[in-house]
C-alpha cells in the first residue's frame, strides 16, 4: 500500500511506500543512478558518493549500489538531478508518466524504476504493481521452471529405468555365462582329479621298479666284491712267485755283478782324482734337492773347492771363471750400490760394465750383467761393451726374477756364477744349481785388475 503525507494534494513526492522497494526494482533504479551517475559533476555528487566517481559502471554498480539507492532516498536535490538525466536519456516514457498514462507495452520494472526516481502522482502504486507484477512473473518463471525440471527428471527416471532393465538383463546373461563356466570347470577338476589318480598309481608302480633294480644292483655289487677278492688273492701269489724268480736271477748274477761294482769303484776313484787335480767343488745338487722345500742356512766356503781359500777371496772367483764354458752373471745395481753407491746411476752403469769388459776378456768368460729396469726414467741408449750382455727387466718384472730365469735357462752342469749380495737371489740360484758370490768378492777382482 502507499501513504501519503501532510503535501499537497496531486503531490507525489509526499508519497511513501510502506514496504521494501522490490528486488527487481531496485536493481534497476541502481542501474539509473549510475547511468546518470557518469555525467556529473564531483560537486554535484553527495558526499558519500564523491569516493566513486572515477569507477566504471559495472564496478559502481558493484561497489556503490546501497549507497546510490540511499542518496537516492534521502537526497532530493540528487534525485532531481538523476532525474533530469533520466528525463534526457528516456524522453517517451517520462513524458508519459507526467501525464499520467505510462505505455502499456512498456516493461513493468522501468516504468516503477523510473517512477520511483521522478515520483510523479501515484508513483507509489505504479511501484507496488511492478513489483507484484515481477513477483508474478518470477512465479510463473519458477513454475515454468520447476515444470521443465519435472520433465527432465521424469526423462531422467524413463533412462534409469531403461538402463535398469537393461543392466539386469545383461547381468543374467553374465550370471548365465559364469555358470556354465564353473560347470566347465568343474567337469575339468573332476578330469584333474582323475589324471592325478592315475598319476600316483604309475609313480608307486615306478617306485617298485626302482627297489627291484636297487635289490638286483645291490647283488651285482656283492658278486663284483667276491670276484674282486678272488682276484687279489691270485695277484698276491702271482706277486710272490715273481719276488721268488727275482732272487734266484740276483743269485745267479752274484758274480757278474762284482766284475761290474770293481770297474765302477776303479771309475770313480779316477773321477775323484780329476776332481782333486781341478779344484772342482764337490757336486751342489743332490737328488733331495730337487724337491720343493724350505733349507736353513747357506752355502759354505768348504763348496768352493779343495784349497785353503776364504769366502771372499778374489781367486775363487778366478776358478769358478777358469771353469769351462763358465757363465758369469752380475747383479748391476746390487754391485753399483755395494761399491760406489754415491754416483749418479748412469755413471754406476757405465763404470761397471767397463770393468766387466776387462774381466771378460781376461778369463775369457761368459758375462751378463741385469740392470733393474724400474729404476728407469726413460729408455738407455746405451752400445753393450765387447764380451758383456746387458740386460734391463721388462716392466712388472724385477731385476732378480730375471737373474733367476737366466739361471733356469742354463743346461744342468754347465758353471754359472752369480754376483749379488741380495740373500734371496743367493738362495734362489743356488738352488737352481749355481753357485752365487758375494758383490764385495767381484769388486775386488775388480779393483785388481
Amino acid at each position: 500500500m502507499v501513504e501519503t503525507t501532510g503535501g499537497e494534494p496531486g503531490d507525489g513526492a509526499a508519497e511513501v511506500l510502506d514496504r521494501p522497494l522490490p528486488d527487481g526494482v531496485r536493481r534497476r533504479v541502481v542501474q539509473l543512478v549510475s547511468d546518470g551517475f557518469g555525467s556529473l559533476t564531483v560537486g554535484e555528487l553527495p558526499v558519500q558518493l564523491r569516493q566513486y566517481a572515477r569507477f566504471a559502471p559495472n564496478r559502481r554498480v558493484k561497489f556503490a549500489g546501497n549507497a546510490m539507492a540511499a542518496a537516492l532516498e534521502t537526497d532530493p536535490l540528487f534525485r532531481q538531478r538523476i532525474g533530469e538525466k533520466l528525463r534526457e536519456a528516456q524522453p517517451e516514457l517520462t513524458g508519459a508518466l507526467d501525464s499520467g498514462s505510462p505505455p502499456p507495452a512498456a516493461d513493468p520494472l522501468d516504468v516503477a524504476a523510473a517512477a520511483y526516481v521522478l515520483r510523479p502522482l501515484g508513483w507509489g502504486k505504479l511501484v507496488t504493481a511492478a513489483g507484484e507484477e515481477a513477483q508474478r512473473a518470477d512465479a510463473e518463471r519458477a513454475d515454468d521452471e520447476n515444470r521443465a525440471e519435472l520433465e527432465r527428471l521424469r526423462a531422467e527416471l524413463d533412462r534409469a529405468r531403461e538402463h535398469t532393465r537393461a543392466e539386469t538383463e545383461r547381468l543374467r546373461a553374465e550370471l548365465e555365462s559364469a555358470r556354465k563356466e564353473a560347470e566347465s570347470l568343474h567337469r575339468k577338476l573332476r578330469a584333474a582329479l582323475s589324471d592325478v589318480k592315475r598319476g600316483e598309481a604309475a609313480l608307486r608302480k615306478a617306485h617298485g621298479e626302482i627297489e627291484a633294480v636297487r635289490a638286483e644292483g645291490q647283488a651285482q655289487v656283492s658278486a663284483a666284491e667276491s670276484e674282486t677278492r678272488r682276484v687279489k688273492a691270485r695277484l698276491g701269489e702271482s706277486e710272490a712267485a715273481l719276488e721268488a724268480a727275482r732272487r734266484a736271477a740276483r743269485e745267479g748274477r752274484s758274480v757278474e755283478d762284482m766284475r761290474v761294482r770293481l770297474l765302477l769303484d776303479t771309475l770313480l776313484d779316477a773321477t775323484q782324482g780329476l776332481r782333486r787335480e781341478l779344484a772342482l767343488p764337490p757336486v751342489s745338487v743332490r737328488p733331495a734337492e730337487t724337491v720343493d722345500a724350505v733349507e736353513p742356512g747357506r752355502m759354505s766356503p768348504k763348496d768352493i773347492a779343495a784349497r785353503a781359500l776364504s769366502e771372499n777371496d778374489p781367486q775363487v772367483l778366478d776358478q769358478l771363471l777358469a771353469l769351462p764354458q763358465a757363465h758369469l752373471v752380475v747383479d748391476g745395481y746390487n754391485v753399483t750400490k755395494t761399491g760406489y753407491p754415491h754416483m749418479p746411476l748412469e755413471k754406476q752403469r757405465l763404470r761397471l760394465l767397463g770393468q766387466l769388459s776387462q774381466l771378460a776378456a781376461q778369463s775369457g768368460a761368459e758375462v751378463t750383467c741385469v740392470f733393474d729396469g724400474a729404476e728407469l726414467a726413460a729408455p738407455v741408449l746405451l752400445a753393450p761393451p765387447r764380451g758383456v750382455r746387458v740386460l734391463f727387466s721388462k716392466p712388472g718384472v724385477t731385476a732378480d726374477e730375471l737373474i733367476r730365469q737366466l739361471v733356469r735357462a742354463e743346461p744342468p752342469g754347465r758353471p754359472v756364477i752369480v754376483a749379488s749380495t741380495d740373500r734371496e737371489v743367493a738362495d734362489g740360484v743356488a738352488r737352481a744349481g749355481a753357485r752365487p758370490v758375494a758383490s764385495a768378492m767381484l769388486l775386488k777382482r775388480l779393483s785388481r785388475a
